[in-house]
């Protein structure tokens, strides 16, 4: 059974979509711009720089765009090519552009068995554009297909007024309630949730999906991490456009991966060094483990369903996976490993300041 060594959450920058959700973390920036990434590497480069050899072991891979992932084309080659490398893939997406998951349908299903489809369930976008029917057969194409599913909801103030009406569709269309996360609101320095609502009722409003995934968000949004943490060594983000990577969502520049690719990543854990408020995702980080000290649910846990036919939303090979955890595969900091650590930590985030310093003077 393969099991996690690294988690890569990838994003893409994207910065447009087909949809205008007024809860959207892009729109709420003003940063849509009707702008497509253009790689500037080939889905075959890309792969090159995410070798199993180099990152040491099998990694799961998160794909996700500021505006809608699927809209650049070039996002299924990069998917086979990491899934043919022997990684696992999760993409983001509000499940609308057909065409792009026939293609996907069209791959081996060993290659499927690892791929999971992350649909975003925007109802009241999908009802105006009188999608609703494009986006559940769009699902269950990818289900029938045997790549892995999961339904999510976003929960919104504007979309409470549909809570019966969304469980009833998607019992109908999936046999299955979806998941459901937390709305944040990225103008807030403390990342709070988007509503006005508490958050004691926000999160009773919706705990009418009795969903995993927001039982779990619910004991963590809020929580600042002071325990240490493994992102920046076992987990990195990265532009995947511009192959810039850094510890988490905040921290610091590590370096580029589509340097030297034939060396192994300089990697250098955030430890209790993490700016944020709260680990607003941690729903994946923590889940996965990049804080082993905290016993939180497996990921898998976190976003199966059984619907009601008895199949589960995740491959038997994808659920056996996110079923692992990252300390399975890596090995916990001795004291002397995190002094070390804190070495090169602060080490590097000098040469950040000096360099950026020395480009800002010319």
């Amino acid at each position: 059974m393969d099991k996690i060594k690294k988690y890569i959450e990838c994003y893409i920058p994207t910065e447009t979509c087909n949809f205008r959700c007024h809860y959207c973390y892009i729109a709420q920036q003003g940063k849509f711009k009707n702008k497509l990434a253009k790689f500037i590497k080939t889905p075959q480069e890309i792969r090159a720089a995410f070798t199993k050899k180099r990152l040491g072991g099998t990694c799961l891979f998160n794909l996700c765009a500021g505006g809608e992932t699927l809209l650049v084309k070039e996002i299924v080659e990069i998917t086979r090519q990491l899934l043919e490398e022997g990684h696992y893939v999760m993409i983001v997406t509000n499940g609308s552009l057909s065409n792009r998951f026939k293609e996907f349908a069209q791959f081996p299903k060993a290659l499927l068995h690892r791929l999971i489809f992350k649909f975003s369930f925007h109802y009241i976008e999908l009802k105006k554009m009188k999608l609703l029917d494009q986006y559940f057969d769009n699902v269950n194409l990818m289900k029938k297909s045997e790549a892995s599913i999961v339904v999510e909801i976003t929960p919104n103030d504007e979309t409470e007024e549909y809570i019966s009406e969304i469980k009833e569709i998607c019992m109908e269309k999936l046999g299955a309630l979806p998941q459901v996360t937390i709305a944040r609101n990225d103008n807030d320095r403390r990342i709070s949730h988007l509503s006005k609502h508490s958050f004691e009722d926000f999160v009773k409003i919706w705990s009418a999906f009795d969903s995993p995934m927001l039982d779990f968000k619910s004991t963590i949004f809020y929580k600042k991490r002071k325990e240490y943490c493994y992102a920046g060594d076992w987990s990195i983000y990265v532009n995947l456009v511009t192959g810039e990577y850094s510890q988490c969502y905040c921290g610091i520049r590590l370096g580029n991966v589509y340097e030297n690719i034939n060396q192994p990543l300089k990697l250098i854990a955030m430890g209790k060094k993490c700016s944020l408020p709260h680990c607003y995702n941690g729903h994946a980080f923590i889940t996965l483990g990049d804080i082993p000290e905290l016993d939180a649910i497996t990921y898998a846990e976190l976003r199966n369903r059984i619907s009601g036919d008895g199949t589960e939303w995740l491959s038997k090979e994808m659920k056996e996976f996110i079923g692992t955890k990252l300390s399975e595969s890596n090995s916990k900091y001795s004291s002397i490993q995190k002094i070390s650590n804190e070495v090169k930590r602060y080490g590097t985030a000098f040469n950040n300041r000096i360099k950026k310093r020395k480009t800002k003077d010319n």
